[in-house]
């Protein structure tokens, strides 16, 4: 479409709450720099753990209000990062959490992870079609700590991107697309190391303190080929963070969950490039998400 930015990235992500916690200052960043940032999010996280006791009527085995009033707090998260295009696969609802690993809810009809992944990545296939990313971001196979909605999202990604290119594919979904790089979202052992003491240094209100393999996608440094600084958009991404106030508890540059275990606010956003060719010089990690892209790498506001 050619009224469209120069610029677009796609992320996938299981629940409300992941794409702050994972992505918040990339998603800003690009936001701010006029790029099309869209969103879609694979359930309404209604089987999330609620922190606020004035909210714990909402729970999934009381009144089950929790997926609807998580929509709210998705788009308060969202404004707060200036992303406007966010969507729900299938549309709100189609796809409901799945629970942690072994729960009866996995299995429900209903549930993500029981769903087939061609017949949930035929509605990615349509979105990709629709805005033509060149840039797609998602989880690792282990979905980065193997809930099972964050690894079925992952497949449901990675299939939407190999279908959206198939010419002989739904035709009815629009025209092909071929995405031209791919990251997993990862956090370097080093940043994560350093990162935890500061917490113990400085302290929080927090009962504990999670460990650093508690981090979804924590890898060796090695690993890492791309590094978005979101030093300016710190504040921005802690506010998203915060908006998600049934699922997250924000203490300046330190979050907990329902575990009231702390972990930091990583403010510098990590990748691993699976599919294209990084824009960076051999040996070097990219400092951008497009870097290489023809008509889309150093493209800035207003393109």
């Amino acid at each position: 479409m050619t009224d469209q930015p120069a610029r677009r990235l796609l992320l996938v992500h299981a629940h409300p709450d992941d794409e702050s916690i994972n992505n918040g200052a990339t998603m800003a960043k690009y936001a701010a720099e006029g790029a099309l940032v869209t969103l879609v999010t694979c359930t309404l996280g209604e089987e999330g753990e609620i922190i606020v006791p004035g909210l714990a009527h909402l729970a999934a085995d009381r009144e089950d209000g929790l997926g609807a009033h998580r929509i709210g707090e998705l788009a308060a998260a969202m404004r707060e990062l200036g992303v406007r295009d966010h969507r729900f696969l299938g549309g709100p609802g189609r796809f409901r959490d799945s629970g942690m690993t072994g729960l009866p809810q996995n299995d429900r009809e209903d549930a993500f992870w029981h769903t087939g992944v061609d017949e949930a990545a035929e509605h990615l296939v349509e979105v990709v079609r629709e805005v033509r990313p060149q840039v797609l971001v998602t989880y690792d196979p282990n979905g980065g700590y193997g809930h099972p909605d964050h690894v079925q999202a992952h497949r449901v990604a990675m299939r939407a991107a190999t279908l959206a290119a198939d010419g002989a594919y739904g035709p009815g979904l629009g025209a092909p697309h071929a995405i031209d790089k791919i990251y997993w979202n990862r956090v370097p052992r080093s940043v994560a190391v350093a990162g935890f003491a500061r917490l113990r240094a400085t302290g929080t209100d927090f009962p504990g303190i999670a460990e650093v393999d508690d981090i979804p996608g924590v890898v060796d440094d090695t690993e890492i080929t791309a590094m978005i600084d979101g030093a300016p958009y710190r504040e921005r991404k802690a506010a998203a963070m915060r908006a998600h106030a049934t699922q997250i508890a924000v203490d300046g540059p330190f979050f907990a969950l329902s575990n009231d275990l702390g972990q930091p606010i990583f403010a510098a956003e990590y990748y691993q490039l699976v599919h294209g060719r990084s824009g960076a010089p051999a040996g070097e990690r990219e400092n951008d998400l497009f870097a290489g892209v023809a008509g889309a790498a150093g493209a800035g506001a207003g393109t």
